[in-house]
């Protein structure tokens, strides 16, 4: 029998034991809200709270690591961040301790090409990470997708490409249980792609003949009768896609090309903002079919139209650019029927019901708006109230079901562009500019400016959150913010 004295040490050890492990616990049971691009389905709202008002360089700094370059943003699997860089023209994926910062490891993935992107804007690691709480899974424009493990032993890889994508790509992959999905819009040959994350083995390849080059994440749905769908906004259309098969279920026309902002759903509705500078309203235009086309440009009748063939000036300056799509030197029907598409799309900010099958494109709207719209970053659904964040500060909040624009106004010290989406945790909304100014927002109907802070370093990261902690990436390292 144990001695009292010795028993009464041993519970004090196992108290202190539970004591110390305590903190892992609450460390690694809120991570899984942020396991990938903007949280939970790419909705952009967190449950963390008390988090700080104010923060920067030598505020609020629990840790600060020093990280290569890359535009994708943190996420979060118990007790590690995973992110992607590029260093000296290197590939590479991170591993950080959540608890210190301390970097646990870094992978180099293969790169057998070099993209020329045409806008320096985005760059080669801008896709961010998946986790299912306990591996990793990324993707290069310059590779393609490959998996690791908690760490760092590589699980599969699977090369992918090359794209044909001018400006770089920028959707993230996502996870659907054991599904993982990438979707891979370029001007020819886009698709999306579902794989089975513990094997690297393709499950299915749906073809998405319209889509030119795209950036938007997808997102997940699942419909009244209980079908998982994956959701894509893409060149000209958003389209719902069933997980089990690939199939096309339903899809919404005539919108721009180059989509970027990842759309949000909510109780069977989808919130999406699609931007063009030549899909403003009241500029669409129906092109004649491509035969018509022919018959009065095609000089030299060949059947396709060469740079010199077009009349338009401004069309024949963007030939390579804009309408030669797969680089054969003439404009041939498939880039002509794109080009119908484009003419007929408008930008706006729109709402659908969802759960119908078909062309919803009339049927399922809900309220369109085309004010202040933005180019870049996603919409935020918090607390029945949805935002749009445009270029230059921007906010705007709208009711969400008849999308009456509630307050619009700049937010006062944030100027700028902005790369990073909103996001929305602790009653408040967090933006960071390109330049690195970091604006709190109370959250509501009426939002007002808390508070500004300087992060002294430019990012186009959008922001991850778990507990009381907030990670913010900038170009130069990647900080995690907490009360003390």
């Amino acid at each position: 029998m144990m001695h009292p004295s010795r028993q009464a040490t041993s519970v004090l050890l196992g108290r202190i034991a539970v004591l110390a492990l305590a903190p892992l616990f609450l460390l690694t049971a809120p991570a899984q809200d942020w396991s990938q691009f903007r949280g939970p389905n790419a909705s952009g709202v967190s449950s963390a709270t008390d988090l700080p008002l104010e923060f920067g360089p030598q505020t609020n700094v629990v840790w600060k690591t020093a990280l290569p370059a890359g535009n994708s943003s943190p996420i979060l699997a118990a007790d590690r961040i995973f992110l992607t860089a590029v260093e000296n023209d290197t590939l590479l994926t991170f591993a950080v301790d959540r608890a210190t910062g301390r970097i646990l490891w870094r992978r180099q993935a293969p790169r057998p090409r070099r993209q020329v992107i045409d806008r320096p804007a985005n760059g080669p690691a801008s896709a961010s990470p998946v986790s299912d709480g306990r591996n990793a899974y990324v993707f290069f424009q310059d590779f393609g997708l490959l998996a690791y493990g908690p760490d760092g032993n590589e699980l599969w890889r699977m090369p992918l490409g090359p794209f044909t994508n001018p400006f770089g790509h920028g959707a993230s992959p996502v996870l659907a249980g054991d599904t993982l999905l990438m979707v891979c819009d370029q001007d020819t040959g886009s698709y999306l792609l579902a794989v089975d994350k513990r094997s690297g083995k393709v499950l299915w390849r749906t073809p998405r003949p319209h889509a030119q080059r795209g950036y938007a994440t997808p997102i997940l749905y699942t419909d009244p009768d209980g079908m998982r769908q994956v959701i894509v906004a893409g060149s000209y259309r958003l389209s719902g896609y069933e997980l089990k098969t690939g199939k096309e279920i339903w899809w919404i026309r005539r919108l721009p090309w180059q989509i970027k902002p990842t759309p949000i759903v909510e109780n069977h509705t989808v919130y999406f903002v699609t931007f063009s500078g030549e899909s403003e309203p009241g500029q669409q235009e129906i092109l004649p079919p491509f035969a018509e086309a022919l018959a009065k440009l095609d000089v030299n009748k060949d059947g396709k139209l060469s740079k010199t063939e077009i009349v338009d000036e401004r069309a024949r300056g963007r030939f390579e650019e804009y309408l030669d799509l797969d680089r054969t030197g003439f404009l041939e029907e498939r880039d002509w029927v794109q080009l119908q598409e484009r003419r007929l799309g408008e930008s706006g900010f729109r709402a659908y019901k969802l759960g119908g099958k078909g062309d919803l494109t009339e049927s399922g709207l809900l309220w369109k708006q085309a004010k202040s719209l933005p180019n870049v970053p996603s919409p935020l659904l918090y607390r029945g109230v949805l935002y749009a964040l445009k270029e230059g500060g921007i906010l705007t909040s709208y009711n969400p079901e008849t999308g009456a624009i509630l307050k619009q106004a700049r937010v006062d010290g944030a100027p700028g562009d902005y790369f990073a989406s909103p996001v929305a945790a602790d009653g408040r909304l967090y933006l960071i500019s390109e330049g690195g100014k970091a604006a709190v927002i109370q959250a509501g109907a009426q939002w007002s400016v808390l508070r500004v802070n300087d992060l002294n370093d430019g990012s186009k990261s959008t922001p991850a959150f778990a507990g009381r902690q907030m990670f913010v990436r900038t170009y130069e390292a990647l900080y995690c913010f907490a009360k003390p």
